[in-house]
């Protein structure tokens, strides 16, 4: 797929727009121009100016379709993705600012209401070029510019009627997830239903917020009119992969109404007394519990028409070297995330792929040296992280019986048995023992298996060295892992060193919905209008499967402390909430996810540490040492400000609380 934008920026005729004044006021055939860094954003020639050449002929009004594409923010670029970068799921090194961005300025603590990072109501850049403006309220803009013109049956005449329809749900739906975006970050959001007039009194183009169960149902019923008009799959695989499909709306209806059944958006009094300019309660204080029963039906539809036209769980199954069972599972997992438009990608983010801009893949794999593989780079995992995932029992570490992970510094010698997790004969921490397969999928570590391609039929062939003074320490590098654990999930297998020509990676459209989420969000809904729902944990298991883990009730009552935690709503939920984070790890829900569930307050209150990692041997490398205090606000730091431009330009605007 090809996706155009315009390039001129001529007043044309039409209406205007505001997001908080006249500062903000416009014209709706005053296109900006954007700037590329891959090969999916070509700009239109200059000769097509005006509206109504855009929506004349056929090419033309699919180059504006294009435009209204081309504001999907750039998720497959860390610099961008907020829920990889804000949180404390990946960290970066405090020693050298080289990489900080907007996004790990947030987890920092720095985030503030004079000028707000990572900005989507004023506009920030998605993409690494700069340059583009790209803030939601133009893409809205756009997409009502676009339907206004191809609603009209007198307009772009070649079109047939099947392919108007399809267009029409197509920017419904991108019309749909630029609000979904913004409400996900600030809450209450104003809702950009049609363009304002040009010649319209300028009070006329001040916007105001709208409650959040308002945003909900005009975001769902803009869903529910897209899906009725998209394709079950695109026509053309070769030039429309990443359009909008049936599948992929029903997907998004289902993470809309999850998270507005959740308790952020669901009955939360912190938010009870925040009033709009209008009068209006922005949050409903009262719990509405057939949120999540419309949660439930929502994530059922969503699972069904994407199973239903071939999406399945991704599995490992291309094996021409022979490998183990150890290694093709944790390719599975892998895979699941970097394997280009995989079984289990529902939607593909075809404007943003990992990693062809800043090349941050570089900085997660490192370069060959000696058959090791030295220091990935400066993306880690703190401590924490790596504590979350299970044992090879399939519970949380505090609650094995059968292995004990208390003096988790400890060390230890692997043995052959575990020479596809571990180096034979390697001495590591007691944390790093006796893992599931997802902590071994998912993270580099000092004297850890780090399989690749280039491996062969040598499942052992690379493994981590990265104490002070090994080859993949920090002295043999200019930015350095402070924490000991390294992102390997991010990084496709087929990532291959080469001694004379560099390394070469394999890129990927960033997967913004997997099956696997699908599988999690519907578990978590049934549990919700279900308690202790025996179907939840069919799709949990579903996904331990494929991870190589035993089930649910399996797994508890045969090696948990608490065997029958899975009998209880909360106990259930805690298990679901726990997979959910270990499933999706590093690919940006983390940090949403804490925030719907309103356990950020909590998780973004611990501190950061990790392994000593100026320590020369395995005695000093395996010290906890603390990295940094992070601190969250609550309930203010649950949304994003708008910002003190803005609402001082805009009586209509109110600031969130705290802000």
């Amino acid at each position: 797929m090809k996706i155009y934008t315009w390039s001129n920026r001529k007043e044309q005729k039409g209406y205007t727009w505001s997001v908080s004044s006249g500062l903000f006021l416009l014209v709706a055939g005053l296109m900006f121009s954007t700037v590329s860094c891959n090969d999916y954003l070509d700009v239109v020639p200059d000769n097509v100016t005006t509206l109504d050449n855009a929506f004349s002929l056929k090419n033309e009004a699919e180059k504006y379709l294009f435009t209204c594409y081309s504001y999907i923010p750039k998720n497959g670029d860390g610099w961008f993705n907020i829920g990889i970068m804000a949180g404390d799921e990946i960290w970066l090194p405090q020693t050298d600012r080289t990489y900080w961005n907007p996004a790990f300025r947030i987890a920092q603590g720095n985030q503030n209401s004079n000028s707000p990072l990572l900005d989507a109501w004023r506009g920030y850049q998605f993409g690494a070029s700069g340059g583009s403006d790209k803030r939601l309220f133009a893409g809205l803009r756009s997409c009502n510019i676009f339907l206004e013109n191809v609603r009209n049956p007198g307009k772009v005449p070649d079109l047939t009627l099947d392919m108007r329809t399809r267009w029409i749900g197509e920017v419904e739906f991108l019309k749909a997830y630029y609000h979904y975006y913004m409400l996900r970050m600030y809450g209450p959001i104003p809702i950009i239903d049609a363009n304002v007039s040009l010649d319209a009194d300028v009070q006329a183009s001040y916007v105001y917020r709208r409650p959040v169960d308002e945003c909900v149902n005009y975001i769902s019923a803009l869903l529910d009119s897209s899906i009725a008009k998209l394709p079950d799959v695109v026509e053309n695989d070769l030039q429309e992969m990443g359009r909008v499909t049936k599948p992929i709306a029903l997907a998004l209806k289902a993470k809309l109404w999850v998270m507005a059944a959740s308790p952020l958006f669901n009955g939360n009094s912190d938010f009870a007394g925040f009033t709009g300019t209008e009068g209006e309660l922005l949050f409903n204080p009262v719990y509405d519990p057939t949120k999540w029963q419309k949660a439930k039906e929502a994530c059922k539809a969503a699972i069904d028409a994407a199973e239903g036209v071939g999406h399945k769980l991704h599995e490992y199954t291309n094996d021409p070297f022979g490998l183990a069972d150890t290694t093709k599972i944790q390719l599975s997992v892998r895979q699941a995330v970097t394997e280009p438009w995989n079984t289990e990608v529902v939607w593909g983010n075809s404007n943003s792929y990992f990693w062809n801009s800043n090349m941050c893949q570089i900085l997660l794999t490192g370069t060959k040296a000696q058959n090791r593989l030295p220091t990935p780079g400066v993306w880690e995992a703190p401590l924490k992280i790596a504590k979350m995932f299970y044992t090879s029992n399939g519970v949380p570490i505090e609650e094995d019986v059968t292995f004990n992970f208390t003096e988790y510094e400890q060390l230890r010698k692997a043995t052959k048995n575990e020479s596809y997790n571990i180096k034979t004969g390697y001495i590591t921490a007691r944390l790093n023992f006796d893992r599931e397969n997802r902590f071994y999928a998912d993270l580099g570590f000092d004297g850890g298996i780090w399989y690749k391609k280039d491996a062969r039929s040598v499942d052992t062939a690379f493994y981590a060295q990265t104490k002070w003074a090994d080859l993949g320490g920090a002295p043999s590098t200019l930015s350095w892992n402070e924490t000991g654990y390294y992102i390997k999930k991010l990084v496709n297998w087929e990532m291959v060193f080469s001694d004379n020509d560099g390394t070469t990676y394999g890129q990927y459209p960033w997967p913004e919905i997997r099956l696997a989420d699908l599988y999690l969000l519907y578990a978590e809904a049934l549990n919700e209008v279900e308690p202790a729902s025996t179907e939840a944990i069919v799709y949990l298991d579903k996904i331990r499967a494929r991870a190589g883990l035993a089930g649910v009730v399996e797994s508890w009552t045969n090696y948990s402390s608490n065997a029958t935690k899975f009998a209880t709503q909360d106990g259930l939920r805690e298990i679901i909430h726990r997979e959910r984070l270990i499933e999706l790890a590093f690919e940006g829900h983390r940090f949403w996810d804490l925030r719907r569930w309103k356990k950020s307050a909590e998780e973004l209150n611990k501190d950061i540490t990790g392994w000593n990692y100026t320590g020369t041997t395995a005695a000093t490398y395996y010290r906890e040492t603390h990295i940094y205090s992070q601190t969250f606000v609550t309930p203010r730091d649950y949304l994003w400000p708008i910002g003190a431009e803005d609402t001082r330009k805009n009586p209509k605007l109110v600031e969130n609380p705290g802000w």
